[in-house]
């Protein structure tokens, strides 16, 4: 290897690390902080290691608020929401994928156009609906309306088509229902697109607020993004749990992709296939 290629890999090399330690160092700062008093968090210079260390911000977080009722609401919201989600995704992918039926490519197309309709077009009837129907309040509220997601479809339909057609032939002539072939062939098949759907949706309804703020008005039923919002107030900022409160609610996400971050790499690699 030439003197010239090895200065142009360090260059990169250099530059990489650069690029970690400049995207890494306000979560860093956001550690820092939840350990500091509040009025030491903003001292200048910035103090990167807290001197006292306290742990006082997690317990007037834990102890004085609903914050772990908050997070149980998120967790649920999310896990419910990911399971239904990536059903109805890969069912509807499946049957726009591997079927031939009328109307199919306008179906499809009207499904993908559904992702252009911003939020806030359809939040009020929406939620008249919800009034009517008595899930104000409620989990199934913040899950339902938005289970079936267009994103979550278009990506399960691309990625099967580097399923061979062959595979469904052999196990209808082995017997299979259509539902057997889709939950005995499809779904292990599709474990690293899965992989991808569970972080995808995963990482977006953690990080809900407009539509759990809309449903939720009981303080009890309120999900970590909404009750982090009460944190700040006309006369003052609970900085220390606010750090304390984006510590905790980043755990779960980061855990979640270090134990999915191979099915991840995976599915996006083979869910780039196309027709």
């Amino acid at each position: 290897m030439n003197i010239g290629k090895k200065i142009g890999i360090g260059l990169v090399e250099l530059l990489l690390v650069a690029a970690a330690i400049i995207v890494l160092f306000p979560f860093y700062w956001m550690v820092s902080s939840s350990f500091k008093e509040i009025g030491r968090i903003f001292s200048t210079p910035i103090a990167l290691i807290p001197k006292p260390f306290t742990v006082e911000s997690y317990q007037k977080l834990v102890g004085g608020t609903l914050f772990l009722r908050w997070y149980f609401n998120s967790i649920v919201i999310t896990f419910l929401y990911s399971v239904l989600a990536i059903f109805f995704s890969t069912l509807a992918g499946f049957g726009f994928a591997k079927y031939k039926f009328k109307l199919r490519n306008p179906l499809f197309i009207i499904v993908l156009s559904s992702m252009m309709i911003p939020l806030h077009g359809i939040l009020i009837p929406l939620f008249v609906v919800l009034i009517r129907i008595n899930w104000i309040d409620t989990y199934q509220g913040v899950i339902i309306p938005f289970a079936a997601s267009p994103f979550g479809i278009f990506f399960v339909r691309q990625y099967l088509f580097s399923v061979p057609d062959e595979l469904l032939y052999a196990g209808r002539i082995d017997g299979c229902t259509e539902f057997s072939l889709y939950f005995k062939i499809i779904l292990p098949l599709l474990k690293p697109a899965i992989g991808v759907l569970v972080i995808y949706f995963s990482m977006i309804v953690w990080n809900w607020f407009i539509w759990p703020l809309v449903v939720m008005r009981d303080a009890k039923m309120f999900t970590i993004t909404v009750g982090l919002a009460t944190f700040i107030t006309q006369y003052r900022i609970r900085y220390d749990e606010v750090m304390a409160a984006a510590v905790l609610c980043t755990v779960p996400l980061v855990v979640l992709f270090l134990l999915m971050q191979k099915q991840f790499v995976s599915g996006l690699t083979a869910g780039a296939v196309k027709q």
